[in-house]
């Protein structure tokens, strides 16, 4: 028996999708209009027509709409994704680079790694930050002897003026950044 009611529901739901169908599509393209923007923001499903059958009116957007861009946006935060990446963004940068050595199963990478984040976008750009993931770059570890994680690097022309191992309270790695700065 309670599988009868199901199917009828069921049946119920097709038949009101049904004439829900019928009845957008009997809307002729003539009957449509652009509604005014205040109305598109509340909009969340509009039936689709050809662009050839709805009229084209002038819209004016008021300006307190926010516009959407494509243009990328320069981010001071990084993931190497190899050797020659490496080379090209951290050791080849004309601007002081943060290394943040760390690892997917490091409990204190994944307190340090945000909290390092947020001070260097507090920076404003004076500096950039490199996140190396160990288990998939272990040759740039070695090289740069790496022996415990989180280890964090500061480089300035492709050297190495300033290292430290483990978690940093916010107070210490401002310092830290200033000093790699400059200011």
């Amino acid at each position: 028996m309670a599988g009868r009611g199901g199917a009828q529901s069921m049946r119920g739901g097709l038949m009101a999708q049904r004439l829900m169908l019928r009845r957008v599509l009997s809307i002729s393209p003539q009957k449509l209009s652009v509604p005014p923007v205040s109305i598109l923001s509340k909009v969340s499903v509009a039936p689709c027509y050809p662009r050839s059958l709805i009229p084209r009116t002038q819209v004016t957007v008021p300006a307190s709409i926010r516009t959407f861009s494509t243009t990328p946006v320069w981010r001071t935060t990084f993931n190497v994704q190899d050797e020659s990446d490496f080379q090209d963004r951290v050791v080849n940068s004309q601007m002081p680079v943060v290394v943040d050595f760390h690892a997917q199963w490091c409990g204190p990478c994944k307190i340090l790694g945000p909290r390092l984040e947020k001070m260097v976008a507090k920076q404003q750009g004076k500096v950039l930050m490199a996140k190396v993931d160990i288990d998939d770059h272990t040759d740039l570890a070695i090289e740069y002897e790496v022996s415990a994680v989180p280890t964090v690097l500061a480089m300035k022309n492709g050297d190495v003026v300033d290292k430290f191992v483990g978690i940093k309270d916010e107070d210490q790695l401002e310092a830290f950044l200033k000093k790699l700065i400059g200011a």
